[in-house]
């Protein structure tokens, strides 16, 4: 098996050659604390020596160089060599490497008007309004998306925008979504509305514009999954490698602890207290609980630990493959997607949060009350929780009235 990539004698004299010489050694720097493997690093530091050599055959200096010389550099090259997506990385990463550098300036796009008004707004979101990263995600690409859908590749102008614009964005948007997540899309252009028109950049209030979602709270019943699906789930994983280890804690700690994927993904090392078999969980907003640790969700972690790149993230879970990063929330729930696929399972939900929904349905079953799954789930109300008793029909049952006029 290929090994990680490491500095130490591994001779880069060969590789400093033409304007990106001086730069060969970072790159191989950045290579090496992103864990990527030997031959893959190796291979994207020979792809940007033949880049280098290429610019000075060309007279140009690694102060020229963005994405436009880098696609006629791959061109070129791909006329009698392969070319792989890890080559056009490497260029990539030497390209941000030279501009943390001063080398080169900022890509022209960092001064597009819709860069900077969606960058206002986020920084606005999260150091004015101290919103967690959470909502953030569930907010940005939204106002994204609408910028975008409004005036595509072009400079934003919002004085020419108008309510019907605003109107018919979120009437072809939520065709198809859920009632929750098309109250997340409401509730994020109101608020970008709100936030441009508090800098005088639109003279219309359009936050006004946006139409109302109907979600009557406790309409819908909750959907989980049969257990014996969720044994498959766990079984589906092959524990004889990283990736797997890590993809049955992962799903052990949905399906045990009934775990969201942000506090699945935010979960630290100095968190599990071994000693005290606990573990910190980080909720919604600045909420901090302690959860028991299972023995069978402990043994797995261990077994992953074990296993785990070497890194310096204080992350419990990180990305199997090079740069090695901490495991992002949405990747938390495209691991349950995967699981379901490689089982064939036809979910209501395919999301990590059916997993929480299967946990709190099979505890009502099989006797909790609602007061013990609320506090599995750290619900911050017990209304939250009540629309569990949904599901206990045969509890309904015995209370609903008989139907006038039917059979007594």
């Amino acid at each position: 098996m290929d090994r990680p990539f490491r500095l130490e004698g591994f001779d880069l004299r060969r590789y400093r050659v033409g304007p990106l010489a001086p730069h060969i050694d970072g790159l191989a720097a950045l290579l090496s604390a992103g864990q990527y493997r030997r031959e893959s690093a190796r291979q994207k530091i020979r792809v940007v020596a033949d880049l280098s050599l290429w610019l000075e055959r060309r007279r140009l200096g690694a102060d020229a160089l963005d994405e436009q010389v880098v696609r006629r550099f791959f061109h070129r090259r791909h006329r009698h060599d392969q070319v792989r997506a890890g080559d056009v990385s490497a260029a990539a990463v030497v390209l941000e490497l030279l501009r943390e550098r001063g080398v080169v300036p900022r890509s022209s796009t960092e001064a597009d008007p819709r860069h900077a008004v969606e960058k206002d707004f986020e920084r606005y979101l999260r150091e004015e309004r101290r919103l967690s990263q959470a909502s953030l995600d569930n907010t940005l690409p939204f106002v994204r998306r609408f910028l975008s859908d409004r005036f595509g590749g072009g400079a934003v102008a919002l004085q020419e925008l108008h309510p019907s614009d605003v109107t018919r964005f979120v009437l072809r948007s939520i065709d198809g979504m859920s009632p929750s997540r098309a109250k997340l899309l409401v509730g994020a252009l109101r608020s970008f509305f709100r936030f441009v028109r508090m800098r005088d950049e639109i003279a219309t209030d359009l936050a006004g514009a946006v139409p109302t979602v109907a979600d009557w709270r406790l309409s819908s019943v909750p959907k989980g999954i049969d257990p014996d699906d969720v044994r498959r789930l766990l079984r589906s994983c092959d524990r004889r490698t990283a990736t797997g280890r890590r993809d049955y804690a992962i799903l052990l700690l949905l399906a045990r602890l009934g775990l969201r994927s942000g506090e699945v993904a935010s979960l630290t090392l100095e968190d599990i207290d071994w000693e005290a078999a606990e573990m910190v969980i980080h909720g919604k907003g600045p909420r901090v609980d302690r959860l028991p640790l299972p023995r069978d969700v402990g043994a797995a972690l261990v077994a992953y630990l074990c296993r785990r790149p070497v890194c310096t993230m204080r992350e419990v879970f990180v990305t199997a493959r090079a740069p090695i990063q901490k495991l992002a929330r949405g990747t938390v729930g495209y691991v349950v997607e995967r699981a379901m696929a490689r089982t064939n399972l036809d979910a209501p939900h395919k999301g990590a949060h059916v997993l929480r929904h299967t946990l709190a349905i099979d505890m009502l079953r099989r006797g909790a009350s609602l007061p013990e799954i609320g506090e599995l789930l750290r619900h911050r109300r017990l209304d939250t929780t009540a629309i569990y008793a949904k599901v206990d029909l045969g509890a309904l049952r015995a209370l609903a009235l008989p139907w006038p006029g039917g059979a007594e």
